[in-house]
């Protein structure tokens, strides 16, 4: 009985973050991308296509991005990583697909991740 008990009591615990994190996402706006026209104009025609749906997007795979510019998946995947070598974007890993999105989105990211951490932080105290 104890045991059950203890169990009842961290998932209870979990459904608290777990509330936590929903009210912290569903009060996030983010901000716009404020990046200069004119270093825009300096990407190529087809960088800035891909960009500008990342860039709108938030965040998305190769795939996505290819369905919003109807170019291949193949020739996505290069234009995305081309952007990332010139540190337009950041990719990271979500098990089996890569996900890109703009440096500001990602930096926005971690400072709410980091945000909840502490949030988790203070309840567990």
């Amino acid at each position: 009985m104890v045991r059950l008990d203890r169990i009842f009591q961290e998932l209870m615990a979990i459904r608290h973050r777990l509330d936590d994190i929903e009210n912290m996402f569903s009060n996030w706006h983010p901000q716009t991308i404020n990046i200069s026209e004119s270093k825009l104009f300096h990407l190529p025609d087809n960088l800035r296509k891909t960009y500008m749906v990342v860039a709108s997007k938030g965040e998305c795979s190769a795939t996505q991005v290819s369905n919003l510019t109807g170019r291949s998946r193949a020739i996505e995947s290069s234009y995305l990583n081309q952007l990332v070598r010139m540190g337009w974007l950041s990719k990271r890993r979500n098990s089996k697909t890569l996900n890109f999105c703009t440096l500001l989105s990602r930096i926005q990211k971690h400072e709410s991740i980091q945000t909840s951490k502490a949030r988790l932080q203070t309840c567990r105290n």
